[in-house]
């Protein structure tokens, strides 16, 4: 289970990781799969084009609030402005519900949609929606990831715990915005196939 040079989903997840950490191998091995290989569960959770907050919700059977555990600006070579942040998806009692790094190009979505988003008050998804955004999630692939010391502490796992993901992007208005890992967090109930 060693990153898979070969899979572009792979190195999409890790150029993501690799914007948070220096050390993606803390982070935890990735490698691409497909959806008959993810418990059923995780794959209704990730295998869809919707936003993940819409999904999360619709399964808890209530909102999810944000909280953000790093951000930083993402230096390119292209012109505007690009951000990155890891952020934890939880529920109302504070169980950690899904994880996520975003890269956003804040020259792709409207200022106040941006100024929404750099508030950190409510999760990307549940921003775009408010904001009434014509946004199509694309590029959608599956991941399983053997969780690394940082991923384990974020979920309260073991390290090595095969939790599942996707890499996709959002674009806006037919604009490339947004790119994505979401990982969901492992419960004794996303085991069940």
């Amino acid at each position: 289970m060693m990153h898979s040079a070969a899979s572009p989903a792979v190195a999409r997840a890790l150029d993501l990781v690799r914007a948070m950490h220096g050390d993606p191998a803390a982070f935890g091995r990735i490698r691409e799969v497909v959806a008959d290989a993810v418990p059923d569960v995780p794959r209704r959770l990730l295998d869809h084009r919707s936003h993940m907050t819409v999904a999360m919700e619709r399964f808890h059977g209530a909102p999810v609030a944000l909280r953000v555990v790093a951000e930083r600006p993402v230096a390119t070579n292209e012109p505007g402005e690009r951000y990155a942040r890891e952020i934890l998806l939880v529920r109302g009692d504070g169980a950690v519900v899904q994880h996520g790094i975003v890269q956003i190009d804040f020259d792709a979505v409207p200022k106040a949609t941006a100024d929404a988003i750099r508030a950190r008050r409510a999760p990307l998804g549940r921003i775009l929606i408010d904001a009434g955004l014509l946004c199509e999630v694309q590029d959608v692939r599956l991941l399983e990831i053997s969780a690394g010391p940082h991923l384990a502490k974020l979920f309260g796992c073991a390290a090595g715990a095969l939790v599942y993901g996707r890499v996709a992007a959002i674009c806006v208005a037919g604009v490339a915005a947004v790119e994505l890992l979401e990982i969901v967090a492992p419960t004794p109930v996303m085991s069940a196939r």
